[in-house]
């Protein structure tokens, strides 16, 4: 909580706002350092999970040694996940690495494409299919489980759906591609991966990085509220997946895989 100045129609007051959290998380493998991110305190190890498996280092959950998160001194927060693997595909020389999920990573989109592509990631379920109504009462049951956000107006939502729209797992989080990260975590802790008869739903626009780690993650659809990037469309046209946006009460924009909607009977 933070005390506030609030402006309304011209009448200024002093208030209590409640603000989303933001701390940096750094992810260490086999003692090195891997990576630092800002993210929303809360499913730490889901995330580093989710990111591991999601940026192609791991490939399954027996590969993960141990993961847990350092024990500072005095009680202090934690915020560092250390992991330890076998057998991954992981050099420390190799650090400098632009990750996928970097979205001003500076990679150009053909690269960007083609990398993904040599990942030889898991194929799509092309016989999954999903009534379009089912695929409208998404985002109100989204909303209706975000909980931090009903708080704070502030963080991103992820949401994975089974086919007949029941919700299976919401994660909030400041970044968009961390709230998905959190999500494939939790199916990888949960030996569900891959998803191939799931729906990602995510809040915001639907990004390169969050059709990537669909993609890894084996989800045929991917819906957003807002609109999709160009080179999300480009990706998920090359590799097959169903991407939605604007999916907003009874409307929504199929940019690709329109195949996996059953045409409406007369």
């Amino acid at each position: 909580m933070t005390q506030v100045t609030e402006w309304n129609a011209g009448e200024v007051r002093s208030v209590q706002d409640t603000l989303a959290a933001e701390e940096p998380l750094e992810i260490r493998v086999n003692g090195a350092p891997l990576s630092v991110s800002m993210r929303t305190p809360g499913q730490d190890l889901e995330l580093a999970l989710g990111f591991l498996f999601t940026e192609g280092i791991v490939l399954s959950r027996d590969q993960i040694v141990c993961i847990q998160a350092e024990e500072p001194p005095n009680g202090m927060k934690s915020n560092v996940v250390e992991v330890e693997l076998r057998d991954a595909d992981f050099e420390p020389s190799t650090l400098q690495r632009n990750f996928f999920a970097a979205s001003s990573c500076g990679i150009c989109g053909k690269a960007s494409i083609e990398a993904i592509r040599r990942r030889n990631l898991p194929s799509l379920e092309p016989g999954f299919r999903i009534d379009p109504q089912v695929l409208c009462r998404m985002p109100e049951a989204l909303r209706g489980e975000q909980a931090v956000f009903n708080r704070t107006g502030g963080l991103h939502a992820a949401a994975l759906f089974d086919e007949g729209g029941r919700l299976i797992v919401v994660r909030e989080d400041i970044g968009r591609h961390n709230a998905v990260d959190k999500i494939v975590g939790w199916a990888l802790n949960q030996d569900s991966l891959p998803l191939h008869r799931h729906v990602l739903m995510v809040s915001g626009r639907g990004g390169f990085e969050i059709v990537q780690k669909a993609l890894a993650a084996g989800i045929p659809i991917v819906a957003s509220v807002s609109a999709p990037s160009s080179l999300a469309v480009k990706l998920a046209r090359e590799l097959g997946l169903t991407l939605v946006g604007f999916l907003r009460g009874q409307r929504f924009v199929v940019y690709s895989g329109g195949f996996r909607f059953p045409p409406k009977v007369a």
